[in-house]
This record gives structure tokens, C-alpha cells and sequence, in this order.
């Protein structure tokens, strides 16, 4: 690979997405690191199942569902790194991957085989019992609730907004994460130092998680959390042009994965707060779609593209800085739910 598609398209170290597992294996006789990323559908039905089971304790609550997925790269990177010690890299990822689907698989069907508390004849948040009489939609009145359902999503401001919002933060996000390890290698920064930040981003979201979720259970629009996580995400970014040596990077892994840890958190919470529980899983899956999906792809090729037209990374992360700002100011305009929107 070249040194301008390395640049555009490369990255190293431990990249701490939730919506992702990601492992980092370093073969001896390469010498370079292989990265092995699963990337599926898990957070969004996830997410959706716990938002629909809390409403008062709902920030917490997805908190802790998200944060399991912190803990998993966590856990399963060094855990990687060991498996293919002792197996070649593609056995060795192959049984991880088997043993993942297994006992995920397992836990859902054992723990979470219907999707909202009143097929069980409960409520939210373990309040009084609904009447006995509900029972799960038949799957063709399932079937044309979730067209109706993408229609109004796709026709509504605030959901355009959530998209907006969040593909331009994730398109930062990923720019920076991609890009972050070269950058510091250009100012004499130890490889594997800087890749250790990687850890520290991981570690600090996990943290900002059960922050976020703490307060947006406590404030009156949680588009005013939202704002803050992505604020100080900016102020992360503004770090990072000045980061010139490994302190100064650490204490832009700290703040940046602090606010990072909002990303995956709130857009969940966003999404139930605009639209209910009825509707969580269809919009969920959209603005991932559309925010998650689309914005990861975009953000390292625009970072890539940025290096090779001006031979510096300074300008990425000063795009990154103003729209990391623009987007902190545009959440604010998010709407409240109207009466006719349904209920929780």
C-alpha cells in the first residue's frame, strides 16, 4: 500500500467504537498489525429492547447496555492477542467469532425473547401491572406499523436533525481516530504509546456513559446532554491541534473520549425521547444508517484527502473543531415531541 492510500485509508492501535468489536493482533513474523472488525446489527437491537424497558431510568439504563460494549473491546482485544498465540490469526478469530454468536445468541433467547415489558404483562421501569389482555402485534399488523412508521420518520425535522448531527460528529469521530497515530508519530511520539491512547479514549467513554446517562435522566430535554457531550468533544478536538507531545496527547484521549462516550449513549436516548417506544427500533435503525454508518465511512477519507492536499493533519482536525462546534449549537434546535406523537 502506498504512503498517500496508508494515509487516507489506514490506521493503528485499538479503535474503541461501541458499535463495533475491533482487535488488534500483532503477528511476530509480520511485524505489523492486523486488525479483525465485526461489525452488526447487536447495539441497535440492543439499545432499542432497554430503551423500550425504562422510561424515568432510561439514561442510565441504556448506559449500562452501551458500556457492556466498551467493556467487550476491553476485554476481548488482549483476549484476541492471546488466542492467536496459540492458533494462526483466522482460527483463532474464527472461535471467537463462533463463541460470541453462541452465547449472545443464548443470553437474548433465554432473557429477551419479546421486546416490550407489556407482552409480559408489566410496564416500565417496574411500575403496576397493565391489563392481562397484552399481547405482541401479529407479524402483518408489524409489518405495515414499521412502513408507516419509516415513512413519518423520513417526512420529520427532527429526525433529519438527530441524522445531521450525529453523521458530523461521527464523521470527526472517525477522522480522528483513524488518523491520530500518524499525526503523533509526526511529531516524535512512540508508536505504541500513541496507540495507547487508543485504551485511554476506551476507558474515559465508559465513564462519560454513565455520566450522560446519570444526567440526562435528570434534566428536562436531554437534547441539552446531548449538546454537552458534544462540546466537549470539541474541546477534545481543540487539544489534539495543539498535542505536540504524549502528555498533551493523553489529555486529548481523556477529554475527546469523555465526550465520545455521549455518541453511542445518546442518539438511543434522542430518538426515544422524539419519537417513543413504539417507534424506537425503526428510527434507531435508521439514524444509524444514516449518522453511524454513512458518517464512519466519510470521516477517514475526508481526513485522508485533507493530509494529501496540504501535507498536514492540522486542517483535519480544524474541520473536525468546527464541526464538532456547529453541530454542538444545531442539537439545541431538536423539537420536543407533540401530543399527537404517541406516548412513551
Amino acid at each position: 500500500m502506498d504512503h498517500h492510500r496508508r494515509r487516507r485509508f489506514g490506521g493503528a492501535g485499538i479503535h474503541p467504537d461501541p458499535l463495533r468489536i475491533d482487535a488488534v493482533a500483532v503477528l511476530p513474523r509480520l511485524r505489523r498489525p492486523i486488525r479483525a472488525r465485526s461489525s452488526c446489527l447487536g447495539v441497535v437491537v440492543c439499545n432499542s429492547s432497554v430503551g423500550k424497558w425504562f422510561v424515568r431510568k432510561r439514561g442510565i439504563a441504556i448506559a449500562v447496555s452501551t458500556n457492556g460494549a466498551g467493556l467487550g473491546i476491553l476485554i476481548l482485544t488482549p483476549l484476541a492477542g492471546i488466542i492467536v498465540t496459540f492458533f494462526d490469526w483466522r482460527t483463532g478469530f474464527t472461535l471467537l467469532g463462533v463463541a460470541l454468536l453462541v452465547f449472545c445468541t443464548a443470553v437474548a433467547q433465554l432473557l429477551m425473547r419479546r421486546t416490550q415489558p407489556e407482552h409480559y404483562g408489566l410496564l416500565p421501569d417496574g411500575e403496576a401491572t397493565p391489563p392481562a389482555s397484552a399481547t405482541p402485534p401479529a407479524p402483518d399488523e408489524r409489518k405495515s406499523a414499521n412502513r408507516q412508521a419509516t415513512r413519518i420518520l423520513l417526512r420529520d425535522s427532527r429526525f433529519w436533525t438527530i441524522v445531521i448531527c450525529y453523521n458530523l460528529a461521527v464523521t470527526a469521530e472517525m477522522c480522528a481516530f483513524v488518523h491520530q497515530i500518524a499525526y503523533a508519530e509526526e511529531y516524535g511520539i512512540d508508536r505504541i504509546a500513541a496507540a495507547s491512547s487508543m485504551g485511554i479514549i476506551s476507558a474515559a467513554s465508559i465513564a462519560g456513559r454513565f455520566f450522560y446517562g446519570w444526567l440526562s435522566d435528570r434534566t428536562g430535554d436531554v437534547k441539552w446532554t446531548a449538546s454537552l457531550g458534544l462540546a466537549i468533544m470539541a474541546i477534545g478536538m481543540g487539544i489534539l491541534l495543539v498535542s505536540k507531545t504524549l502528555g498533551v496527547f493523553y489529555l486529548y484521549a481523556l477529554v475527546f473520549g469523555f465526550g465520545w462516550g455521549s455518541v453511542g449513549l445518546m442518539i438511543p436516548i434522542l430518538t426515544v425521547d422524539r419519537f417513543g417506544r413504539e417507534m424506537l427500533g425503526t428510527a434507531y435503525g435508521l439514524v444509524n444508517f444514516f449518522a453511524v454508518g454513512l458518517g464512519g465511512s466519510i470521516g477517514p477519507i475526508v481526513g485522508g484527502l485533507i493530509y494529501d492536499a496540504f501535507g498536514s493533519y492540522f486542517y483535519a482536525w480544524l474541520v473536525n473543531l468546527a464541526l464538532l462546534t456547529s453541530v454542538t449549537f444545531l442539537i439545541l434546535l431538536l423539537k420536543k415531541r407533540g401530543r399527537s406523537d404517541g406516548t412513551e
